[in-house]
């Protein structure tokens, strides 16, 4: 596994709610006079991935956890957040996600304290943040919440270690011999790899509970006539929050493991990670019935952020399929298909809804050119 083999530390009372600047990665949010308040901002680094997922559930809160006693309250006045609110939603993500790793059991804690517990040596090179690493572990959600929000400072902070601070949290409350089952470590996957944006593995363990590198439903057995048939177990139940993934023309990489079951694809709320040729996002939509009710699903708005500061909205439209095909075959409409089919994401939306006309309002961000 790509973190620190060497990591330790000392369950003692919390540090004192500060600390010397370690390296650059950290969870940001917005200030609510800039575009997008509801966003985080980070650069592009391995932890943009780890940050869709907390983006996405942030999403969720606003749109479906934080109910308006108006139900009539449009998008766009839910997802503009007080700075107040901001911080909540954010303490309130992470502390969901490590609960839910923790089989809403427990949770554990990493943060920094001032003094080294690992001395550098040939075989241990320090980093500054490992080495002083302390663990807090907690059985009730309400008493991580109360701690997450008093020391969120510690993973917001700008610079500083937040974010890998919260995989080590995410990787000590699963547990070492879990990560390793998850993984399917024999076969020599790997929680980390070389991913610009960070793995799916990552990913999965936030979303699901455990690192699993397979995303198909339940547990396929997996042999040939040299070989007993061995267990892979991909996901095992559906979440609120679903991933979509399109990997490219990269046929080794479009494994049927890796392309994500019904259970990723259609989860309890209409809020996805995406991973689009590597590139992560978030997409949602508003409407709660949008995965019940079969009609629903005949058109619909769909939006698509990324910790990018990227914002784009389109309509879905499946129509077509049920009365026959809606084009009148002229070559406008035709050529304004093949050129939309050509898009990446649209081809990671046709995963979830094959063959659906997708309009996008207003030109495409640079910054999806992937």
């Amino acid at each position: 596994m790509d973190l620190r083999s060497g990591l330790q530390a000392k369950y003692v009372k919390p540090p004192p709610p500060r600390f010397p600047a370690f390296r650059t990665i950290q969870h940001r949010t917005r200030s609510i006079r800039q575009e997008y308040p509801y966003g985080l901002r980070t650069p592009r680094n391995a932890t943009r991935g780890m940050q869709s997922v907390l983006q996405a559930h942030i999403i969720k809160q606003f749109i479906f956890d934080n109910k308006p006693r108006d139900k009539s309250v449009p998008l766009e006045e839910l997802l503009k957040p007080t700075e107040a609110e901001q911080a909540l939603s954010l303490y309130t993500a992470m502390s969901d996600i490590l609960w839910n790793i923790g089989e809403k059991s427990k949770a554990i804690v990493a943060l920094p304290g001032e003094a080294s517990h690992i001395p550098h040596s040939h075989v241990y090179f320090q980093d500054n943040v490992t080495e002083k690493l302390y663990f807090f572990e907690f059985t009730k959600l309400d008493d991580l919440q109360i701690f997450m929000k008093r020391y969120l400072p510690y993973f917001t902070e700008n610079p500083g270690p937040g974010t890998l601070l919260y995989l080590y949290s995410a990787v000590l409350t699963r547990g070492m011999e879990n990560m390793r089952n998850d993984l399917d470590a024999p076969k020599g996957a790997h929680l980390m790899g070389p991913h610009e944006e960070g793995s799916l593995n990552v990913i999965t363990l936030l979303l699901t509970g455990r690192a699993t590198p397979y995303l198909h439903n339940g547990v396929v057995y997996v042999g040939d006539e040299d070989h007993y048939a061995v267990p892979q177990f991909g996901i095992l139940s559906r979440g609120a929050i679903g991933l979509l993934v399109w990997e490219g023309e990269n046929e080794a990489m479009r494994s049927a493991s890796r392309m994500p079951g019904s259970r990723l694809k259609t989860p309890a709320t209409p809020v996805w990670v995406s991973c689009c040729c590597g590139h992560y996002g978030v997409l949602f939509n508003s409407n709660r019935e949008l995965l019940r009710n079969y009609h629903a699903e005949k058109r619909f708005e769909l939006h698509y952020y990324t910790c990018a500061g990227c914002y784009l909205s389109m309509t879905v439209d499946n129509r077509g399929q049920d009365e026959g095909g809606g084009d009148n075959g002229d070559q406008e409409g035709d050529r304004k298909r093949d050129d939309m089919v050509s898009t990446p994401l649209e081809r990671l939306i046709h995963t979830k809804w094959m063959d659906a006309k997708i309009t996008y309002h207003g030109a495409l961000p640079a910054s999806l050119n992937f």
